[in-house]
């Protein structure tokens, strides 16, 4: 393994955006099928062998149906297509079966029940599956003897902390729409969240996107004042996050004198037209920030035993956050760290740390690399955390 780090002083850039998707939107939801059905198939491994079997479920797509909405109801005309892919082991020796499809139908009904109030899994959506053996170079890879798991692919993992005033906004943001709190107080506004903050110097401009259930509207004037309602709550979680000057832009698209509002039957863009795929949504730290830091790996659904992709971007993030609190010279790290298939996971070919600090390079590297030991000394264990939700995916 080889570590590197580089120390850098404090260039906070003038401009940041951050996005957030709501636990509704279609992309979010294919990451939460995915997961989801990941952990089912892990369960139901451990219970009849012991130990967790070669899968990796990290593919899903949600096509959208149609509806049509108006105050004070709406109806579901094509329910959403759902289809979750992947490869799994399907038996277990002998004539013993996974029933692998019925447990993909079963995670989708329940998930989809447990995100949303007003969407019903039996009439509003088509389910399906397509998952299938894996390669036999994969699955004897993961079925390995070896004491420590060996890396089931070659990829990356990144991660960074703190965040900054901007990421954490648009996080708490989302998590109240969509919190028991936030529903209770504003339950007309639907699952389907999308939050982006942009930053300009000292200023940022919060775009909200918030589905609203027509059936609990009565008409444009009850709409228009949960909306201004709604603006000034949004200010309000503001000034607790930031000092800086914030502007609430909540349900931009709609057109007052056109009659043009967000309304939904169900909570979601889903049921008119939106689709979803899993790994276009939230990274790991629940954002998506292209001034940061980024892998396109999708961590939902793929194996917690041995997939890098997965693990990495955990563990990355792990040690940013130790590397900044064990150290008050050190303001901000990011790390990056690279598998290589077949080689244990606690042996990544690099990581690179780089650290805002006014500690010389060697320095952050001596700090760091004790840091980086201990954090991938537990990595074998890192999937208990994962099946008992203990760590944040999406």
């Amino acid at each position: 393994m080889i570590i590197n780090a580089k120390r850098y002083d404090k260039n906070e850039p003038s401009v940041e955006f951050v996005e957030r998707k709501g636990k509704g939107h279609p992309d979010t939801v294919c990451d939460n099928l995915s997961e989801k059905l990941s952990v089912a198939l892990s369960n139901y491994y451990i219970k009849k062998t012991g130990k967790i079997l070669h899968h990796n479920v990290d593919k899903a797509i949600l096509v959208g149906g149609q509806s049509r909405a108006w105050f004070g109801g709406g109806e579901v005309l094509e329910p959403i297509y759902i289809m979750l892919v992947g490869r799994a082991i399907s038996r277990l020796g002998g004539d013993e079966v996974v029933p692998i499809g019925t447990m993909a139908l079963k995670v989708v009904k329940d998930e989809l029940k447990r995100t949303f109030r007003y969407l019903d899994p039996e009439s509003h959506v088509i389910v399906d599956y397509r998952i299938k053996q894996g390669s036999a170079d994969l699955v004897g890879n993961f079925n390995s003897e070896k004491e420590i798991p060996l890396s089931n692919d070659t990829s990356f993992g990144v991660g960074f902390y703190p965040f900054t005033d901007t990421e954490r906004l648009v996080l708490e943001a989302e998590k109240y729409l969509n919190s028991e709190k936030g529903k209770s107080e504003f339950p007309s506004v639907g699952e389907d969240i999308k939050v982006m903050g942009f930053r300009n110097e000292k200023k940022v401009t919060l775009t909200v996107a918030a589905a609203m259930i027509s059936s609990l509207l009565k008409d444009s004037k009850e709409y228009l004042e949960i909306k201004d309602r709604l603006t000034g709550k949004l200010g309000e979680i503001a000034s607790h996050v930031t000092k800086l000057d914030v502007q609430i832009k909540l349900n931009n698209a709609d057109e007052q004198n056109k009659g043009i509002y967000y309304l939904t039957v169900t909570g979601t863009s889903a049921e008119s037209g939106d689709d979803g795929q899993v790994g276009r949504g939230n990274r790991a730290n629940g954002l998506i920030t292209p001034l940061r830091p980024m892998t396109l790996e999708a961590t939902a659904g793929k194996n917690p035993i041995s997939h890098t992709g997965k693990l990495y971007t955990i563990l990355s993030q792990r040690i940013a956050k130790k590397v900044v609190e064990e150290n008050k010279k050190i303001s901000s790290a990011s790390v990056y760290m690279l598998s290589q298939i077949g080689k244990p996971i606690t042996d990544p070919q690099s990581v690179y740390i780089e650290a805002v600090s006014d500690m010389s390079t060697e320095a952050v590297k001596e700090h760091s690399q004790p840091i980086v030991n201990e954090v991938l000394e537990k990595a074998p264990q890192t999937w208990k955390d994962i099946l008992e939700g203990r760590v944040q995916l999406y």
